[in-house]
């Protein structure tokens, strides 16, 4: 379907967005039960959510809470979970960088990994899209998934332990990230980077405060940058 109007783009983006209400509703369903188990009252748990949306990190913040780690290893761990947020923010500036501030302060603020994955894909296969059309697709691609982060989020926490314990709702953090990573896996640095980091967090499983995931991410970038490199100077004339 053609993108021709802000509309049609914002519209796009919510069919395209849609499906990612599948995994978001129960990953925040379950961050907002074991936030509760964990102590936090409902003001908390939404708190945590409306401020920093960011599943991965409020995870693994919640999870060094529990484990009474210090409050300055919670908050690198988080920082250093979301530092690929950083790296979309890069990737979509050469395509949104010329929108108004207002509109890039709330896209910052909408920034996680189903609005980028999609977005950027969108953006490469039609670059004739401007930048309103592009932005508004931005938007669209967030609202659905918005909408239910935050309703499933103070469901979990509002139902706190009356959920039974046999409900599978862990299971959308990984088919989540495997929907999104998966496609972007297109070069052969990708697919190093990728074994490598696999491989090392699992070496590094038993680090302390989950510092490992921080070595394999770093491991997994420094082998993609090296593989990418080597590439380049044996494909050079």
């Amino acid at each position: 379907m053609p993108i021709t109007t802000t509309k049609s783009a914002f519209w796009a983006g919510v069919r395209d967005g849609a499906p990612f209400m599948v995994v978001a509703g129960p990953f925040a369903m379950l961050f907002g039960v074991l936030a509760t188990e964990a102590g936090l009252n409902l003001f908390e748990v939404m708190s945590f959510s409306v401020v920093v949306i960011a599943g991965a990190a409020q995870f693994t913040a919640l999870q060094l809470m529990q484990d009474n780690a210090p409050v300055v290893i919670v908050l690198i761990s988080a920082l250093a979970v979301n530092l690929r947020v950083a790296m979309y923010s890069a990737a979509l500036t050469p395509y949104l960088g010329s929108a108004p501030l207002w509109q890039r302060i709330f896209a910052a603020y909408l920034l996680v990994d189903q609005s980028y994955a999609l977005s950027h894909a969108k953006y490469e296969a039609m670059p004739q899209m401007g930048v309103p059309q592009r932005m508004a697709y931005y938007f669209g691609t967030c609202t659905l998934v918005m909408m239910v982060w935050f309703g499933c989020s103070y469901a979990g926490a509002a139902l706190g332990t009356a959920l039974p314990a046999d409900i599978p709702l862990d299971f959308a953090l990984p088919i989540a990230f495997l929907s999104m990573v998966a496609p972007m896996v297109r070069t052969l640095p990708h697919l190093i980077a990728a074994l490598v980091a696999i491989l090392v967090s699992l070496v590094a499983v038993a680090v302390p405060y989950s510092l490992g995931l921080l070595i394999a991410g770093l491991a997994g970038m420094m082998a993609g940058a090296k593989a990418e490199v080597l590439l380049g100077k044996r494909q050079a004339p």
